[in-house]
């Protein structure tokens, strides 16, 4: 996991290594077991409207699949929406 922003300024890191439950199997059910962790990742993620996702540095919708047993140079990174002008 890689979080950027105020993402990671809430959660309290920039990157860690988690292995999610197996029945953990797309990116709305990983956001579901993340805020599980503590008040830092409910801080964090509890309103997914602010919060983008990618894998493997591709932009995805929360119905995305995860890879198949989380193999290994899997990313997911997290992050707020990107305004600018």
């Amino acid at each position: 996991m890689v979080y950027f922003a105020w993402v990671r300024e809430r959660i309290g890191r920039a990157e860690e290594n988690l292995e999610p439950p197996k029945s953990v199997a797309t990116l709305d059910q990983l956001l579901d077991w993340l805020v599980t962790l503590g008040p830092e990742y409910r801080l964090a993620l509890g309103d997914r409207r602010a919060i983008r996702a990618a894998i493997n540095q591709e932009h995805a919708g929360w119905d995305a699949r995860l890879p198949d047993g989380c193999p290994d140079g899997f990313e997911v990174a997290l992050f707020p929406p990107v305004t600018g002008g």
